[in-house]
């Protein structure tokens, strides 16, 4: 098929790159060339900034798709302007939304396609909901043959999955439990979660494009694995021979002493809150679909991968400060409270 993505080489959607491009498709990627090292050598590139509209509609006149995925699409005029790009162009536009969407708190722990999709804690969320709300409108009104995934937490082999961390990602935490230094856990660590390697993410994917079932439906795509924060933590300091330290403070606290890092949208919003997904759904059209790879092996992978790449370990001092701010501020509470 011939496929184009915007985007095409981040976290998720590498490896849906990487698998088309073994698979033969035609595959182009619309995107400004900052990360398209490693690429195989058939996937064609439109270098463009997609914002820039014209400069999009110049570099795609004339061409048309049996699948269009958006990856890198978060308010709703970023959809429009895929419509005015797309529509009547592509047999298929597959939008990624988030899981994280879905409504907050849990009125029960399973999560299926049905469940609302209403989030007051994070605006990134809201907005992604926003987005869907739009693409399915001009479904109905226009035809635009629209389908949305809802990936939750997918991760690959660049940055350890994690529930606390700073601007510049992963490495620091990684650093701090290597160090044998505490690390910080929001809550007590028990309240399950479930990552999803990409490799597997891309699976489903994959399954979805060009299947008629799909346009007009929404589906989320995770591992049907749940465990806890205490689980993956370990099994991080089991990948690195070290000694797990953990820190556990409330998310009710990390939002209010963190509000740099936003812990309100992605802990009380999202990774606070234990879920279960069910995956019936896009089993049903993409029936040879299983997630393979495990939190443990995902995560021993991601950690040797990092570890051995030092672009993978960028240092973030002013994290790591106020996790011993944190630290500090909290044992000294709760020695004021003894």
């Amino acid at each position: 098929m011939k496929i184009l993505f915007i985007g095409g080489t981040g976290t998720i959607s590498m490896a849906i790159t990487r698998l088309l491009a073994e698979r033969g498709d035609e595959l182009y990627l619309l995107n400004r060339g900052n990360h398209n090292g490693g690429l195989p050598e058939n996937v064609k590139i439109i270098s463009c900034d997609i914002n820039d509209e014209k400069a999009a509609a110049e570099k795609l006149a004339g061409m048309e798709f049996d699948c269009v995925g958006e990856f890198i699409g978060f308010v709703p005029a970023q959809l429009e302007r895929d419509f005015r790009l797309f529509a009547g162009k592509t047999k298929q536009f597959i939008y990624i939304s988030s899981a994280s969407a879905y409504r907050k708190p849990m009125q029960g722990y399973t999560i299926t396609e049905e469940t609302p999709l209403e989030n007051p804690y994070w605006e990134y969320s809201r907005n992604k909901k926003a987005c869907e709300e739009y693409l399915f409108e001009r479904y109905r009104k226009d035809g635009f043959p629209v389908t949305v995934v809802r990936p939750s937490h997918t991760y690959d082999e660049r940055s350890v999955p994690l529930g606390v961390h700073g601007a510049n990602g992963s490495w620091q935490v990684v650093k701090r439990i290597m160090s044998g230094k505490p690390v910080i856990i929001h809550g007590d660590g028990t309240s399950l979660w479930t990552i999803t390697h990409n490799s597997d993410f891309a699976k489903a994917y994959i399954g979805l494009i060009g299947n008629p079932a799909a346009i007009g439906e929404a589906f989320h795509i995770t591992t049907d694995e749940s465990v806890s924060w205490n689980e993956i933590y370990g099994y991080i300091a089991d990948a690195l021979g070290a000694a797990l330290k953990p820190f556990y403070v409330s998310s009710e606290t990390l939002a209010a002493l963190g509000k740099k890092y936003d812990y309100t949208g992605s802990l009380i919003g999202d990774k606070a809150c234990s879920v279960v997904f069910d995956n019936s759904k896009v089993k049903k059209l993409v029936p040879d679909f299983r997630a393979e790879v495990t939190a443990r092996e995902g995560i021993r992978r991601t950690v040797e991968y990092v570890t051995a790449h030092p672009e993978c370990q960028q240092d973030d001092c002013e994290f790591d400060k106020w996790c011993d701010d944190v630290i500090a501020a909290v044992n000294n509470l709760r020695n004021t409270q003894i």
